[in-house]
């Protein structure tokens, strides 16, 4: 087959004036996805360290090691930053220079580590609480996917609910990748919160989810319809879970009317349109399990759902 350089080159520019709609040029530099990538790498490290460096972090050089650490991360998602609100801006922004305003939400940011590792505290005692295939919380935090996805969620809230564009996306789309749970970093999550298993888990932008909630994979929390398009941004679309609710494997809670009251617990498989009180039980109805003998084809036995 011939190939030639020229005529492609010709093809995609051909390509680039009629579908302009997907490209970015002669503007100023979006955030760099790998760039980001790698400062929620460290983070992960400050929030948990020792367990996300390649080597042994001593007690004696903890102090330097979190200073030198945190110095890199802050120049650099003060760069990321700065691109992000020269590009979009944000509420935090507004009559400021992007480049201050970048410095100054880097700083907020960092002042509020502490903060979500006193939440992600919370995380870890719910998981190994939890499962009883836990063995120690150590395990919990280095083999859980569901701890790296809530870790990076919490840290993607917290510029999220800044104003921050388009960095908190990359942020959770990265944890996404990694563990297969998607989580909006709109989403407000209270502590001690749990997913089991974790894949396939869907968690929309203004879900709310309440204290000791506890989710198993597949679980959606999502919108009703999205026909309506960019016309529901900022509208309550997706559901509220209140305090100690359970919500079993791939069971789907949709829109942002929908309240799970407190205490309650969703069996696996239900769709749920409409609230429930609290202390509810909810449960598909209706569903048989056939049992057949691969000996005797005639046997059979009916179980009620």
């Amino acid at each position: 087959m011939n190939f030639s350089v020229t005529e492609l080159t010709q093809s995609l520019l051909a390509s680039y004036r009629q579908h302009g709609g997907i490209n970015h040029l002669d503007g100023v530099n979006l955030p760099s996805k790998g760039a980001v990538v790698d400062i929620t790498r460290d983070l992960l490290r400050v929030v948990f360290p020792g367990f996300f460096d390649d080597h042994v972090i001593h007690s004696s050089e903890l102090k330097a090691e979190t200073a030198l650490l945190l110095d890199s991360i802050a120049g650099r998602l003060e760069d990321e930053l700065y691109k992000s609100l020269n590009c979009f801006g944000c509420p935090e922004s507004q009559n400021k220079d992007p480049r201050h305003a970048a410095h100054t939400l880097t700083v907020e940011f960092l002042q509020q580590l502490p903060a979500v590792r006193e939440l992600l505290q919370t995380d870890v005692d719910a998981a190994f609480q939890g499962d009883p295939a836990a063995h120690t919380r150590e395990e919990v935090i280095v083999a859980y996917p569901f701890i790296e996805a809530v870790a990076v969620h919490r840290l993607a809230h917290v510029l999220h609910v800044r104003g921050v564009p388009l960095i908190p996306r990359i942020m959770s789309e990265w944890a996404h990748s990694r563990t297969g749970m998607d989580i909006h970093p709109g989403a407000r999550i209270g502590t001690h919160f749990f997913v089991d298993h974790c894949t396939g888990t869907v968690i929309g932008e203004t879900a709310e989810i309440g204290a000791h909630v506890k989710l198993y994979q597949g679980v959606g929390l999502v919108a009703r319809s999205l026909a309506a398009g960019q016309a529901l941004r900022g509208q309550k679309r997706h559901p509220t879970l209140q305090d100690h609710v359970t919500i079993y494997a791939n069971a789907t809670i949709v829109g942002g009317d929908t309240v799970i009251g407190a205490g309650s617990t969703v069996g696996a498989n239900v769709f749920l349109m409409h609230s429930v009180p609290a202390q509810s039980l909810v449960l598909m109805e209706d569903i048989r399990v056939r049992v057949l003998s691969k000996q005797e084809r005639s046997t059979e036995v009916d179980f009620q759902i």
